[in-house]
């Protein structure tokens, strides 16, 4: 038996065993774990995809939720050539079987998911020596992907559905085999090519290389839209990959609930004044993937969350996870409990099991025949980038009626979702004429709503503003001009054991910064954060694998990485330990009504820093990388970008870490500071200041504004 010592100095060794009959082709060793059963699945799952025999084809299984329907409308030849694409992944012995049942899915459902390909194992982010790979890296990599198709994660899992209703893993399950295969044979001197969820290849690269380069609906600008999508996505040929569903870096909801907590406290600085929220009443709607983090967030910050959600399976979901404290289907019965609720200063969250079309429209009748307004805070959280295709529910169907008429009469949907949008807004605006503050989350529900003649025009605005402000503009911005982001880590080993130490870590880091000294806007942030991760242990906020997300900024988040990676190498922690981020970040995204929606230059509209940022993280270290069109508020609307950097306690993890964090940061405060932002430009240049390295282009203010209109007026 020979052993590889996979954590230096001190840390933890696995041994390995030679090749057995069940291991991946031209693997000369796997890691074992104490689980033989266990790693017996785990092989069988890399070893390619599985054809003699066939595997059963179960369809789509009950029990599970599923995606809607899908409608790409393609012509006879269209449906040919997504049936030929399919085939290509099997060999010709198997294709005319699997052709009929190919056919039949993408009748049925408007695309090819390869059910009979959903594997028997348990989907979930097994413990990273379970992995039988080469590379450390791409057992890190395994584990990700696996957590992202949890059917307690996952949105709909066997559609290969994260969150968002269409953020895609991979289009169809062959893709996940091959994925999987390719990861266990690969080498630190192969690179892993993924084009839209297809596998396109090991290729020889260097061991600093990313072992791993995603792009996700690379579409040609002009044919960026919406109904080419849903062609080419049923083609087989791209796919929307949300932002952390197609880089394999979602960590279930926790990383909205943090968001969400962070939003809510800012908002009730800015819009009430206040620090504490008790006894105010914070409305909003969705409680699936992402949006279900709404109600925990909710009870972290102590006021009264009131979530409309038409999908009771979605709900009780939440409602048995522990977030959802409270459910109702009678709005007399919310309406009563909200009220109680205000009264007493209760922490509750009370899911609506209704529209929230007809909660928004019933606050309205209460403030009209009583004088009470009964709501502060508001927001909605549907999945209004893909609004025609189960992402908004129209008021004026059920459940079932709306998602058979969006598969009949996709036409006919349209309508009564903007309809539906219009009487959303119109409620609303009567309330804002009180003391309530709404804003949109940053899901595209102004965009859709002005789109559907909702009136939300902001007079003699720029057309990345609408009457009520992204929370971008008016609550995060000012954060991301910081450097402030969504940092996140996951345990691989699987302990949570692993995580707390991290959680002790990371406080203890932030802490040390608060000591040293810090602005006291910077000093605000880590205190919030400091809070944030003590109060998340206490509310058992981790579903899949054990991660952890905080808002930092560049210091904080190299010391952090720093810190984690010395614990792995005196196995302090067990395990590697993979950092990311949210796409949603301050260097990650250029998307002109999220999270570039606050510059004002002009570029706001412009990819670079995305695109840039993609490039300059895969030539500093990162394990892997991202880059997407699409995520957060649609397709054609926004470019972004992530990453995956594997802690092993060696030394050359720490460079990597120190070197592409700083990037990661930088390069968005810089695009910030140039386009006129004083925060950033103060951030930058202390950052300058720090790092001789690092030499900025800092841009000169227009002393007085009227030399441009002198100038012009020749």
């Amino acid at each position: 038996m020979r052993e590889w010592r996979g954590w230096p100095r001190g840390g933890r060794s696995l041994t390995c065993r030679p090749l057995t009959a069940q291991s991946p082709p031209g693997l000369p060793a796997v890691w074992t774990s104490t689980s033989v059963s266990g790693m017996s699945s785990l092989q069988a799952l890399c070893s390619g995809l599985p054809l003699r025999p066939l595997p059963e084809n179960c369809g789509r299984r009950a029990g599970v939720p599923h995606a809607p329907v899908r409608t790409p409308n393609l012509s006879p030849a269209e449906e040919q050539l997504a049936l030929r694409n399919a085939l290509r992944y099997f060999p010709v012995d198997v294709q005319e079987l699997l052709a009929a049942e190919f056919a039949q899915e993408l009748r049925l459902y408007g695309h090819i998911y390869m059910y009979r390909f959903y594997p028997d194992l348990e989907m979930k982010a097994y413990p990273i020596e379970q992995y039988p790979c080469r590379t450390r890296a791409a057992a890190a990599i395994m584990h990700m992907i696996m957590n992202n198709l949890d059917p307690a994660v996952a949105q709909f899992p066997q559609e290969l559905v994260t969150y968002g209703g269409n953020g895609q893993v991979f289009s169809n399950w062959a893709q996940f085999w091959l994925t999987m295969s390719y990861l266990a044979k690969m080498t630190e001197e192969q690179t892993l090519v993924m084009y839209s969820g297809h596998p396109l290849g090991l290729f020889p690269s260097s061991p600093g290389a990313p072992r791993l380069v995603i792009t996700n609906g690379m579409v040609i600008p002009n044919y960026s839209s919406r109904a080419e999508y849903e062609r080419l996505f049923a083609l087989g040929v791209t796919m929307y990959g949300q932002m952390t569903a197609g880089s394999y870096c979602y960590i279930g909801p926790q990383g909205i609930v943090h968001g969400t907590v962070l939003t809510v406290l800012n908002a009730g600085r800015r819009y009430l004044g206040a620090e504490d929220l008790a006894g105010k009443v914070f409305v909003t709607s969705g409680l699936g993937g992402m949006s279900g983090a709404q109600a925990k967030a909710a009870v972290i910050v102590g006021c009264i969350g009131v979530i409309a959600e038409v999908d009771k399976a979605a709900l009780e979901k939440r409602h048995k996870q522990g977030w959802l404290m409270e459910v109702t289907d009678s709005l007399d019965r919310c309406i009563e409990r909200l009220r109680e609720a205000r009264r007493k200063k209760e922490v509750l969250s009370l899911g609506y099991h209704g529209n929230v079309v007809d909660l928004w429209e019933r606050l309205v009748h209460e403030l009209d025949t009583t004088g009470e307004l009964l709501v502060d805070l508001g927001s909605d959280q549907t999945s209004c980038h893909n609004p025609f295709n189960g992402g908004y529910y129209p008021v004026q169907l059920s459940f079932s009626e709306a998602q058979s008429l969006m598969a009949s009469d996709p036409a006919a949907f349209k309508g009564l979702v903007q309809e539906s949008l219009r009487r959303q807004v119109s409620a609303i605006n009567r309330l804002a004429q009180e003391h309530f503050f709404f804003w949109d989350y940053g899901n595209a529900f102004l965009l859709e709503a002005q789109r559907a003649g909702a009136d939300v025009e902001k007079k003699g605005a720029n057309k990345t503003e609408f009457r009520y402000p992204s929370y971008v503009q008016h609550i995060m911005g000012d954060i991301f001009s910081q450097g402030f982001g969504p940092f996140r880590w996951v345990c691989t080993s699987g302990d949570p054991q692993d995580l707390a130490v991290t959680d002790q870590l990371a406080t203890s880091v932030l802490e040390g910064v608060i000591a040293a000294g810090v602005k006291a806007s910077v000093k605000l942030q880590y205190l919030d954060n400091i809070r944030w991760i003590r109060e998340a242990a206490r509310h058992r906020l981790v579903v899949g694998s054990q991660a952890r997300i905080l808002y930092s900024d560049q210091k904080g988040r190299v010391a952090i990485a720093v810190a984690i990676n010395q614990a792995i190498a005196c196995g302090k922690i067990k395990a590697p330990v993979v950092l990311s981020r949210d796409h949603h970040d301050v260097s990650g995204t250029d998307s002109p009504f999220r999270e570039t929606s606050n510059i004002d230059d002009g570029s706001a509209f412009c990819a670079d820093m995305a695109v840039q940022n993609f490039v300059g993280d895969a030539c500093r270290g990162a394990t892997w990388v991202a880059l997407h069109n699409g995520g957060g508020v649609g397709w054609g609307e926004v470019i972004n970008g992530g990453f995956g950097l594997v802690l092993d306690g060696t030394p050359e993890a720490e460079q990597k870490a120190r070197m592409m964090l700083s990037w990661d940061v930088s390069n968005g405060v810089a695009r910030r500071c140039w386009s006129g932002n004083r925060k950033a430009y103060e951030i930058i240049s202390q950052a300058m200041q720090e790092n001789s390295g690092l030499v900025v282009t800092l841009p000169h203010e227009v002393a007085d504004e009227r030399l441009l209109r002198q100038a012009l007026r020749h």
